[in-house]
């Protein structure tokens, strides 16, 4: 299986929403590195930093008022490399598709200009109180579609 080679930064749409992630001590194994492992975590704060931000939606809403998950059916990572304690990344999402009950997102991540990583996150929506996917809720989908529309 071939990786996918990363996209510089100035490839990608201008338009998409371009998050802050700051990388801190708490991230890192003792080498200074961020520990693999923390990247999912991290990406986890990019997509709630990017509802909020970009989609115009609360990530907490869904999680607490409204009882719907939004966890991950399947998350994957290419490192390309690595990252210090120190430094300041910025995480680009974009929409690669939109389904039923889910949405898959590529996450870019830069140090400056170098391609750190690049993700594929997909998220199911799922009710909280039966713990079974549901249809993607008709604001989360008409966000979502717009994020898309304004990356093309």
């Amino acid at each position: 299986m071939s990786r996918p080679q990363p996209t510089p930064l100035a490839a990608l749409p201008q338009r998409a929403w371009r998050g802050p992630l700051r990388i801190r001590f708490s991230h890192c194994d003792p080498a200074g590195i961020v520990y693999f492992a923390r990247y999912f975590d991290l990406l986890n704060g990019v997509v709630e930093d990017w509802f909020e931000a970009a989609l115009g939606l609360s990530y907490a809403e869904f999680i607490g008022p409204r009882r719907t998950g939004l966890g991950y059916g399947h998350a994957s990572i290419d490192y390309v490399a690595p990252s210090m304690v120190g430094d300041r990344l910025t995480a680009v999402p974009l929409v690669e598709r939109i389904g039923t009950a889910s949405l898959s997102l590529r996450v870019h991540l830069y140090c400056g200009e170098e391609p750190i990583l690049l993700a594929r996150l997909v998220i199911v929506t799922t009710s909280l109180d039966v713990h079974r996917a549901i249809p993607l809720p008709a604001d989360l989908r008409a966000a979502v579609e717009a994020y898309q529309e304004l990356c093309r």
